[in-house]
């Protein structure tokens, strides 16, 4: 099985911008579809962008759409998502998720994922 860890959390102000990494290790990332999440205090974890094994597609949530990027690079088995623009509202644990699937399937849905890191705290302030 895989193990994630996700990196590049931290503290922003806001209309600036983080790049948070997930690196796989276990097994080749190249094997499974890529996804990161966000949760804030109380609430469920939600949806924030997604990537297929090969890469080929990608989506996003519309709360995000146009202001975040994700991207892999199977050779150092990192996923990436740079987000620009940061909101007060983006303030959140974020975190990847694994899951085996053929291109180019995206995962959208949390239960969809087999495997999550610990996360990372990204907080934006006003």
């Amino acid at each position: 099985q895989v193990q994630l860890v996700e990196s590049g959390g931290g503290l922003v102000q806001a209309g600036g911008f983080l790049r948070l990494s997930c690196a796989a290790s276990g097994r080749p990332l190249s094997d499974y579809a890529m996804g990161w999440f966000r949760q804030a205090p109380g609430k469920d974890r939600t949806f924030v962008s997604g990537i297929s094994r090969s890469g080929s597609r990608t989506t996003y949530a519309d709360a995000v759409e146009g202001r975040f990027t994700i991207s892999r690079d199977d050779a150092k088995n990192t996923v990436y998502l740079q987000m620009n623009s940061l909101e007060p509202e983006d303030t959140a644990v974020y975190y990847c998720g694994a899951v085996i699937a053929r291109p180019p399937v995206v995962v959208v849905r949390v239960d969809g994922y087999d495997y999550w890191g610990q996360g990372t705290q990204v907080t934006v302030s006003s």
